[in-house]
């Protein structure tokens, strides 16, 4: 591959990366849907959950409220809450986007259907990887991934 082409491509993925980190710092708030484009929509204030719903689930199984709000926001942005999204470049599954998503097997035989389940899975990468999902945030917000 030529250097021009490297250019071609860099050029406009570096300026959406620019307006999606500038509009990120006027507060909106970016919504990816599976092998869709990214939506901008103002951030919603903090919306009671459904009973059943996996937000209503995760906020169960989190206790503490910093730790969930960092956890929700990591999900909101990699799933939309979505417990079968699905990546459709890499293959990345569920509410916490694991790749592959059969690693969320480690945590129940049902995590393709059971938010519950890739909720658990979720918790234990983060507690392990970055201690805590307030650690996990952190580092999603430097990187955009974690």
């Amino acid at each position: 591959m030529s250097i021009s082409s490297i250019r071609r491509i860099a050029s406009p993925k570096k300026a959406v990366t620019t307006a999606l980190v500038a509009a990120s710092a006027a507060g909106l708030v970016f919504a990816a849907a599976p092998a869709q484009a990214a939506t901008v929509t103002a951030a919603p204030a903090t919306a009671p959950a459904a009973a059943g719903s996996a937000q209503a689930i995760a906020r169960q199984m989190i206790p503490d409220t910093a730790q969930f709000n960092a956890f929700s926001q990591i999900v909101s942005r990699e799933s939309g809450w979505n417990h079968t999204a699905t990546n459709a470049s890499s293959g990345a599954y569920g509410l916490v986007q694991a790749l592959p998503g059969s690693k969320m097997a480690s945590a129940g035989a049902d995590w393709k259907t059971n938010p519950a389940t890739q909720i658990k899975w979720g918790l234990d990468y983060m507690n392990s990887r970055y201690g805590s999902p307030v650690g996990a945030w952190n580092f999603w917000q430097q990187h955009h991934w974690y």
